[in-house]
């Protein structure tokens, strides 16, 4: 018991405990599958964004440890400005692909990261694994999609925005981002089911390695050519495949 320590803790907010079910059960299923896709000549990615990185600097060296005392740090510090990152991971080879470093995280920019991956296997399939956001189910995103496969689509087919078509709405574009006969497609975790992204792992490994309280950053381009280096060592000697054990079974909804 440690009655002094807590943490959040955030419930899904389930419409639709069935509908709830299936998409936990398929997302957890292309992960189990993704070892035999991959043989195939399908790459599974995990993918999703990590906004407000601060660059923070003490305002003073570390006093290192010494005997009968601990390292002490200063508690002030300087602030300067805020980068992020978005990010995909190969989920067979553990690789973090075409990281996106920068303050943004727009429409544009999420295609631009879409297409970077993409490019890295041109010819192959791929399914990128994420969350609901808006710019994940985006009109650039749908269009990206439609050059990319060579979809012979009319223009009453493709719509307009808020009007008609496949880009009629956030749930038209999402079904058909989610098309499995298409060659790069989306497959979308629950809300607030965070935990069943695995970039969220690795996103995890990044804080606790790079961005600790013992981090000092002397501007925003220190920061991001720190997280940029960090990225290198890691798929250069640590990247590997996730254990995945969830099968998506629910004990408790």
């Amino acid at each position: 018991m440690k009655p002094h320590l807590s943490r959040y803790w955030l419930n899904p907010n389930i419409t639709d405990l069935d509908e709830f079910r299936e998409e936990v059960k398929k997302v957890c299923a292309i992960y189990k599958d993704a070892p035999e896709l991959y043989e195939q000549g399908t790459h599974v990615h995990s993918c999703d964004e990590m906004t407000g990185i601060q660059a923070l600097a003490h305002k003073h060296a570390a006093l290192p440890m010494a005997p009968g005392k601990v390292e002490r740090r200063e508690f002030e510090y300087k602030r300067h400005g805020t980068s992020g990152i978005i990010a995909s991971r190969h989920v067979v080879t553990g690789q973090v692909e075409a990281p996106l470093i920068q303050p943004t995280r727009t429409e544009p920019d999420f295609v631009q990261h879409i297409r970077d991956v993409v490019m890295l296997h041109p010819e192959d399939s791929h399914i990128f694994i994420t969350d609901q956001l808006n710019t994940h189910q985006s009109e650039s995103l749908v269009r990206f999609v439609i050059e990319q496969c060579q979809l012979e689509l009319d223009t009453p087919t493709v719509g307009v925005k808020g009007k008609a078509g496949i880009l009629e709405c956030m749930e038209t574009r999402k079904s058909f981002l989610q098309d499995p006969t298409h060659r790069i497609r989306f497959v979308y975790t629950p809300k607030h089911c965070s935990w069943l992204n695995q970039i969220e792992c690795w996103f995890s490994i990044l804080v606790r390695r790079l961005l600790n309280k013992r981090s000092s950053f002397t501007s925003k381009e220190a920061l991001e050519e720190r997280i940029s280096q960090f990225i290198a060592y890691y798929n250069t000697y640590l990247a590997k495949p996730f254990k995945w054990k969830f099968d998506g079974k629910l004990l408790k909804v």
